[in-house]
This record gives structure tokens, sequence and C-alpha cells, in this order.
């Protein structure tokens, strides 16, 4: 069954990067670009999910998620640049379920969604990704090497994720970067470089599985059931 997100969302090129990581991911999209729009949106139908911007046009994201709390219980993350510790506890005050500040990891997000989602229809965690000698389980961000659980810094276990959920496929640094550093990182490019290496420490035996692709990026090698 394909789940339903609504982006509220008043950055066209933020917008346009969230709707195709989840499209790609079999989520049915509907996108808002103001306050008034999202309503509009939330009046016409019933979604598994919203993603919700604070600082829109016409009417802000607060008001939008105190309206839209008072008569559904369906998850809403904020997405935003606003990082006071003053708008955060107000945002979940108003009955947020989580609150995410900019820039964000697409494949962190997707996860996210996923654990509100099955939160709030109380169906079984997220899925998880079983290899020889791997495994990963999203629902607590566990990663097993050779039966050892391993440790992995945030960024890291971000850009795993992102590199399985994409195996077999070359994906470029600039790639790589919009969906785990977040669409307006602009610092250095080989950042992705220095996490590989990071990475492919942490996975020791597993290590041969992230190839590098000489003057084209990155790919996820193996063969995978999704459980």
């Amino acid at each position: 069954m394909a789940y339903k997100l609504l982006i509220v969302e008043d950055e066209s090129r933020l917008r346009e990067i969230i709707c195709d990581y989840f499209v790609a991911k079999g989520f049915i999209v509907f996108e808002a670009c103001d306050g008034v729009d999202a309503l509009e949106k939330l009046g016409e139908a019933v979604y598994d999910i919203v993603f919700l911007d604070i600082m829109l046009p016409h009417i802000d994201g607060f008001t939008i998620c105190r309206s839209l709390r008072s008569k559904s219980n369906v998850p809403i993350v904020f997405l935003t640049a606003r990082v006071l510790e003053s708008d955060i506890l107000y945002g979940y005050k108003l009955g947020a379920d989580d609150y995410i500040t900019k820039p964000f990891s697409l494949p962190v997000l997707y996860s996210k969604a996923l654990s509100l989602i099955n939160r709030s229809k109380g169906t079984a965690g997220s899925a998880n990704y079983s290899f020889d000698g791997l495994s990963i389980n999203t629902a607590s961000q566990s990663v097993i090497v050779a039966n050892q659980q391993i440790e992995l810094a945030p960024k890291e276990y971000a850009l795993l994720v992102y590199l399985v959920e994409n195996k077999n496929v070359v994906l470029s640094r600039e790639k790589i970067l919009n969906a785990v550093w977040g669409y307006d990182y602009f610092g250095y490019d080989r950042a992705v470089d220095t996490h590989i290496k990071k990475l492919r420490i942490a996975l020791n035996s597993q290590s041969w599985r992230v190839k590098t692709i000489i003057k084209s990026g990155y790919c996820f090698e193996g063969d995978n059931k999704l459980t």
C-alpha cells in the first residue's frame, strides 16, 4: 500500500528534492507552496504523514499544525530552519511528532517517516536490510556485522542507509551530499570521501561492499532481502 505524503514547503527546490526521493520510495506525494494552499490540500484529502515548514507565506506552519491537530492524529513533522529551543518546544506543544532542522538527511527523514506512520497505524516497525554478514535494523538504527553490533556516528549511519537503499547503483558525490548532508550543504564535496573511509573502517569485513567507482562516485554492492 502506498502512503500519502503532503509536503508543505515554499522553497520549490527543496520541495522537489523531497518529492523525488519519496516518490522513488513508493509514496504518493502532494505538495503545497504556502499556508493557504496547505489548508486547502488538507481539506481535500486524508494523508498518512505531513511535512510542514514553519516560515510560510500567508499562514505559518504553527497555525497549520494547531488547526490540523485539532481534528486529526496524522503524524506531523516540522522541517524548518528555526533552531531556537523555544520554537522546538512550541512545535511539540502544538502536537508535532518530530521537529527536524535544515539541512537534514533524506534517508534519516525517510526512516523517521516510516516509523511515525507505522506507529500511528499500530503496525510493525520499518523494513530491515539483510545481507550475508551484514544486517541493518532501521527501526532501532542498529547495524550488525558478523553477528556483532557496531557503533556508527549519525552521519555514517545515514550514509550507509542511503547507499543500501540504492544498492548496485552508482551514486555521485553530489547526490550523496544532497541526500545525506542536505540540499543546501555548501561544504567541501570530498567530505563524502572522509565519511566513506570512516564507514569502511567501521564495517570491517563488510567494507568491500562500499565500492569506489573512479570519476563517478560510490556504489553499495550486494543482493539483499527486505524483511
